[in-house]
């Protein structure tokens, strides 16, 4: 059994973390730390937690982590996790990430998207990209992990066979992206107001979303050549769910069946992607609550373009649940452990 503290305790993240641990055979949730709110009871907060964590959360005392749990899970807001991670090189601590601090192996980059001073290029060397079905053997040998964002999980699952298999170009590549209310976390906004969201859907950050430079990094990796995407993302009148509907040229005669097994195989040791068939498509419902990422594809022989649609839980899939399945690669634990879990439906 493993010991485990949460940073960042009062996020949705965090909130996510602690009822999939819950079902952990091999993890037990040892501090709850929240920099604002130490002290407090989590229950007093989200009282859904009521006799599940009991003691108050603490303050973050770096020196005594490593004497106390085995692994760390930042759910805290871009900017907090790369100033505490350097204090903690030298410790034997799994460190997982699920801010957008180390995802992006440039600090120019990060400076430029994020807004904030990026993290030691030493510590960016070092952190591995947390994509379990992309980069599975680079995480088992890791201590440092970079959560993907929610928005790149669905992209990328959706895009990086056909680009791999070079059945589209890597050019001219679009991403439409539809989020639910939760991705924009729990401090309300004039935006995320019942008011301004209910019956509306919003396009934001068009051109500007931290997740573009994401996408296009680790595309471009996989492609083994540069790629720049058309990425639009909306806001929709749901509390949690995200979908990404994709569109890419073929450069290669194929048909919606062969592109279909192609998926197959490249997924057919990933229990967490499930492939739909021909004619079917996903719905964000259909993974609520799940670590799934559900795919659906069709060839459109009019416009010589494939159209994939990529759905996940934005908060499990696209935050906790993959960091959870991270942590079981690090370990050599079952990958689905603590996540095998049916969607849930209505």
């Amino acid at each position: 059994m493993k010991k485990v503290a949460i940073i960042g305790g009062t996020g949705y993240g965090a909130i996510e973390l602690i009822r999939l641990l819950q079902l952990h055979e091999k993890i037990h949730v040892k501090k709850v730390i929240s920099h604002s709110q130490h002290g407090d009871s989590l229950a007093s907060i989200y009282p859904h937690l009521t006799d599940f964590i009991e003691e108050p959360m603490d303050e973050l005392q770096i020196d005594k982590l490593e004497e106390e749990v085995d692994i760390v899970f930042f759910a805290t807001p871009a900017g907090v996790a790369k100033d505490i991670l350097p204090q903690l090189f030298n410790s034997k601590l799994q460190c997982i990430d699920l801010s957008g601090d180390l995802r992006l192996s440039s600090p120019t980059e990060y400076e430029t998207w994020y807004g904030k001073e990026a993290a030691p290029q030493e510590l960016l060397d070092q952190a591995v990209y947390g994509l379990s079905e992309l980069y599975a053997e680079e995480i088992k040998q890791a201590s440092v992990i970079s959560n993907p964002g929610c928005f790149p999980t669905s992209a990328l699952l959706g895009l990086a066979p056909a680009l791999e298999h070079q059945i589209i170009s890597p050019q001219g590549i679009s991403i439409d992206g539809k989020t639910g209310i939760s991705g924009a976390g729990r401090t309300p906004t004039a935006k995320t107001h019942f008011s301004e969201t209910n019956e509306n859907v919003t396009p934001y950050k068009i051109g500007q979303h931290q997740h573009i430079p994401e996408i296009e990094q680790y595309l471009s990796d996989k492609a083994k050549t540069p790629i720049a995407v058309a990425f639009a993302t909306h806001l929709i009148p749901m509390t949690r769910g995200l979908i990404c509907t994709m569109y890419g040229q073929l450069v290669k005669e194929t048909t919606t069946e062969e592109l279909l097994e192609i998926y197959q195989s490249y997924y057919e040791n990933n229990p967490f992607v499930r492939i739909r068939e021909a004619g079917v498509f996903p719905a964000t419902k259909d993974v609520y609550a799940s670590n799934f990422c559900d795919i659906g594809i069709h060839v459109d022989e009019r416009s010589n373009q494939i159209i994939i649609a990529a759905a996940i839980d934005n908060l499990v899939k696209g935050a906790a649940g993959q960091a959870i399945q991270n942590a079981n690669l690090m370990n050599g634990w079952e990958e689905t452990m603590g996540l095998h879990t049916i969607p849930v439906y209505p």
